[in-house]
């Protein structure tokens, strides 16, 4: 078996034709569900595209697809020359299986029809140049998780977790999935770390403390940060606007663009400083294209 911990394994063969412009793919998964994993993954491509990365994001969870939700995008995709053209989102590329079935149509699919729409989302988009497409995978190790394997070359895997011993469970044989196919850990980032009142300023531990730490440690792979409970990253994943560009100044803001930097100079193997918060708030201004 390859070294976990390097970049740059062996490709599974014709995988690199299928996004030739597409430089880093970075899976973004979960153990079990309800850990706040598709928060995480939008806030992060948001934190990476206001770094001047260019940016896709690809819901692969084909069973429960929200990022379009999250990322404010409700208006499909359009077609060139018998291709998908990604919907724009806060300067990030999406594709969703959301914005292609009625949404309350449940999608009741074995492996092999998974594999097919799985593969059409890299063959039959245009996806065009980008620094980092993250796949919101589905929580667990089923059919997704393994054709994804078989289909791209990955740069690496992040997991979500919360903090108490339940969910580290879950991390640890989510992680020895991606081991098994040589796919490099990049780290563990603990969502739900901890509530801050915001009358009196106290900190609670709702799912105990330091569970994402210990199991980063025991796993050998890095630690990326906390992400607090607020009722504002909430509000944000309701509203269509990920806290990232909502409140760029905010503490939570700073803890995804903190973990994005992270990753990103993790993969990119170069220190990259992030722009300013006034340079953020001038970019926000702008008008990002939203669906």
């Amino acid at each position: 078996m390859a070294d976990e911990h390097t970049h740059g394994g062996q490709a599974p063969q014709g995988a690199a034709n299928l996004i030739p412009g597409v430089k880093h793919v970075i899976a973004v998964s979960s153990g079990k569900g309800g850990v706040g994993k598709s928060t995480v993954a939008s806030n992060l491509a948001c934190a990476m595209a206001l770094a001047g990365a260019k940016v896709g994001l690809l819901d692969a969870d084909l069973y429960g697809p929200n990022i379009p939700m999250m990322m404010g995008s409700t208006k499909g995709p359009e077609q060139k020359d018998g291709k998908i053209v990604p919907v724009e989102g806060y300067g990030v590329k999406l594709i969703s299986m959301a914005f292609l079935v009625p949404e309350d149509a449940p999608l009741v699919w074995r492996g092999p029809m998974v594999h097919q729409y799985l593969q059409a989302f890299f063959r039959d988009v245009l996806w065009g140049d980008l620094d980092y497409l993250l796949i919101d995978l589905p929580p667990g190790t089923g059919d997704v998780q393994l054709s994804l394997s078989q289909m791209v070359p990955l740069a690496g895997a992040i997991t979500v977790t919360t903090p108490q011993e339940v969910a580290l469970y879950d991390v640890r044989k989510g992680m020895a999935m991606f081991q098994k196919v040589n796919v490099p850990l990049l780290g563990i980032v603990e969502n739900m770390s901890h509530f801050i009142c915001g009358h009196c300023g106290e900190r609670t531990e709702i799912f105990s403390y330091g569970g994402g730490e210990r199991a980063a440690e025991k796993l050998g792979i890095p630690f990326l940060g906390r992400i607090p409970i607020d009722p504002a990253i909430r509000d944000g994943g309701d509203s269509g606007h990920p806290i990232v560009t909502a409140d760029p100044a905010s503490p939570q803001a700073a803890a995804f663009r903190e973990i994005a930097r992270k990753i990103m100079t993790e993969v990119g193997g170069t220190e990259k400083s992030g722009p300013s918060i006034d340079s953020l708030l001038k970019k926000i201004k702008q008008p990002f294209t939203t669906n």
